[in-house]
């Protein structure tokens, strides 16, 4: 199942992604008090090519011998295959695509080969690619149709795995792959289509997910030998079971759930069969747990009020392990050097783009080996994002980030946006925006929101949206613009929406089904008719539709309700101004869904602006594209939100 990466990171969101059991934490902490008025601090204002000039990395991986990080970066553009020395110096690009993305996902255990996934133009029909050291590249999954995904390599090193959904569009099948030869044998025919996740240390089972819902799944165990499927976690009412790691070396499984608790906690079989016992417990929802590739180290992420706490246990030891070398910031990335001497971190702040960091677990020397924010950017002409909470209608209390122009107080107020995530099911959080930054650099309070229905705050809030789309969630983003109006700071008279993905829809839904409630909106790759889009999901998916019908709506059986809250059956009510994006490759969200929104919205005499972007699918992998989007957008909002008499400085 494809990765998500929520909006509040990129403009780039993904829609309706299989996040497995994704609810957590207990109850919030009390409504923090929002940003006081201070002296305005005089900043300079950046062009969207001063703030392109930040570059994104992601997929760090260690080489075999140690001695170098190799990552995905899009300096050039577009994402590439790099390499850095772990102790520091210029990185290398090691792949040279002008048209498709490459992401870097595994390097062979004893020589210099390493792995990546492919696509074309953003369609998501990934193929895994072996690069050899004299540079050659070679598709190790020909398919025709289909599309394939790395899983790791053997504990022997003779192998790695890969899934793909050649033989039948709805299930991704495990293949054994030769290290060698790359000849490879059918591991684990997957007819259930459920979501495949790790492999055995001994190839004796693979783990499987099955979401029932977005907030019930099971996790599963198929028999390679006898090929049989067996529920490891048969459970009663709405919890959700999904896979931690595998331990490298027993075979023990990790599982992280929320079943009897608001939270994820991490849990492993107990003495007593059929039973689990606790390893790891939060106050909030732990998200994630691996290892390091002998066992040693067991890495956890907590998903903490919108940002990211890392704990580092050695596990022989019984200890957590204090990363009080890696500077202040937050960290969304761990991985351990394959003799687990070395760490490596991919950590950010507000202010500042993500930067890989190397350390040295034995001396504890930290290297920070990328030096990925513009040069042209001052951090501190940037701004912190404040985490704050207002009630709802009904006294639900909504959880947001809130950005506040340097220069807005209540002698000069500023126009605002509600920015809503992608999802459903996912969240805004902490950490650099290249995006946001803009924004609130040229002006606009920026309130990235948190709804109900949205990851990262108990399984009570993360299913408070179920089968409600369109209706209460919309109506906390409604709320939004009031809390905004409350600030002194806050011009309320000029509040707009803004999202992607799913948040696009929530921006088609407002200006739909509360008209009057914000002044423009603008959708990037939102859905605007759910029979369609749910009709569509891609197949690779397997049994994740069925999930998404649950939480969404099922189109064969409750069309009248999905064409109740789909905008483009109520396009005539939609009276202010829009800007649409989508990616003419999107196969989440099809062309046809903006097509005929911005058709219809014509329709009205409404100021209807609309970018295709030819060669992008659901988000960006080019840079020269969310440059584009970033500038219409501003220029969208200088022309339609700002106040007649505020001057609006080129983008």
């Amino acid at each position: 199942m494809p990765a998500w990466k929520s909006l509040s990171r990129v403009l780039a969101p993904t829609l309706l992604l299989p996040l497995l059991g994704a609810a957590p934490p207990a109850a919030p902490p009390a409504p923090k008090p929002a940003l006081a008025e201070k002296a305005v601090r005089p900043s300079k204002q950046y062009s969207v090519e001063q703030f392109m000039g930040s570059t994104e990395v992601v997929a760090p991986v260690f080489t075999s011998d140690g001695k170098q990080l190799l990552f995905s970066s899009n300096a050039s553009g577009i994402f590439n295959v790099h390499s850095v020395p772990v102790g520091g110096g210029k990185p290398t690009a090691l792949t040279r695509s002008k048209t498709d993305s490459i992401r870097v996902v595994g390097v062979f255990p004893n020589d210099r080969r390493f792995l990546f996934e492919r696509d074309q133009g953003g369609n998501e029909q990934t193929h895994i690619y072996v690069r050899t050291p004299d540079g050659k590249e070679k598709d190790l999954t020909p398919m025709k149709q289909g599309v394939a995904h790395f899983l790791g390599f053997s504990r022997d090193d003779r192998a790695f795995y890969i899934m793909t959904n050649e033989r039948d569009p709805g299930a991704m099948d495990v293949y054994r792959h030769d290290a060698k030869t790359y000849a490879r044998t059918l591991l684990a025919r997957n007819d259930k289509g459920f979501g495949v996740v790790a492999v055995a240390p001994d190839e004796s089972w693979v783990a499987l997910e099955e979401a029932i819902t977005t907030s019930d799944g099971n996790v599963w165990r198929y028999d390679v030998a006898t090929k049989t499927l067996k529920n490891l976690t048969p459970h009663t009412g709405s919890a959700s079971y999904r896979v931690g790691d595998i331990h490298p070396v027993t075979g023990e499984l990790y599982v992280i759930t929320d079943d009897g608790s608001e939270f994820t906690r991490v849990v492993r079989p107990a003495k007593e069969a059929g039973k689990w016992e606790d390893v790891e417990k939060a106050d909030w929802d732990i998200y994630a747990s691996t290892f390091s590739r002998s066992g040693a180290f067991r890495v956890s992420l907590v998903n903490v009020d919108a940002g990211i706490e890392v704990r580092l246990h050695d596990v022989k030891a019984g200890t957590q392990v204090p990363l009080t070398q890696l500077p202040a910031g937050m960290i969304s990335n761990v991985v351990f050097s394959r003799d687990e001497k070395q760490l490596a971190a991919l950590l950010e702040t507000d202010r500042t783009s993500a930067n890989l960091y190397v350390m040295d677990l034995a001396t504890k020397k930290t290297t920070r080996v990328t030096d990925t924010m513009s040069r042209e950017l001052d951090p501190e002409d940037l701004v912190d994002a404040q985490v704050v909470r207002f009630k709802s209608f009904d006294g639900m209390e909504i959880p947001n980030l809130l950005y506040k122009p340097h220069q807005a107080t209540a002698g000069n107020k500023a126009p605002a946006l509600v920015f809503v995530h992608g999802g459903p099911g996912g969240q805004t959080s902490r950490g650099y925006n290249n995006f946001v930054q803009f924004l609130v650099n040229h002006g606009y309070v920026v309130l990235g929101i948190n709804n109900r229905g949205s990851a990262g705050y108990g399984k009570t809030f993360f299913k408070a949206d179920d089968q409600k789309h369109g209706k209460e969630p919309l109506r906390d983003c409604v709320e939004a613009r009031k809390y905004l109006a409350s600030l002194p700071y806050v011009d309320g008279a000029h509040v707009g929406i803004i999202g992607g993905s799913y948040g696009g829809y929530m921006v088609l839904a407002a200006l739909a089904f509360h008209p009057d409630a914000f002044n423009v909106g603008v959708d990037v790759f939102g859905p605007s008719n759910w029979l369609r889009t749910l009709k569509s999901m891609p197949p690779e998916w397997g049994a994740f539709r069925q999930a998404m019908m649950q939480e969404m709506g099922d189109p064969e059986k409750q069309e009248a309700m999905l064409k109740e809250i789909s905008p483009l059956f109520h396009a005539d009510r939609i009276k202010k101004p829009l800007f649409v994006v989508q990616g003419a490759n999107d196969p989440r969200v099809l062309q046809a869904e903006s097509d005929d929104i911005v058709a219809a919205v014509k329709k009205n005499g409404v100021p209807v602006e609309y970018l295709l972007l030819p060669d992008e699918g659901h988000g960006f992998k080019k840079k020269k594209n969310e440059a584009e989007v970033d500038k219409r957008a501003l220029e969208f909002f200088n022309r339609y939100l700002k106040p007649a008499t505020a001057t609006a400085p080129k983008p």
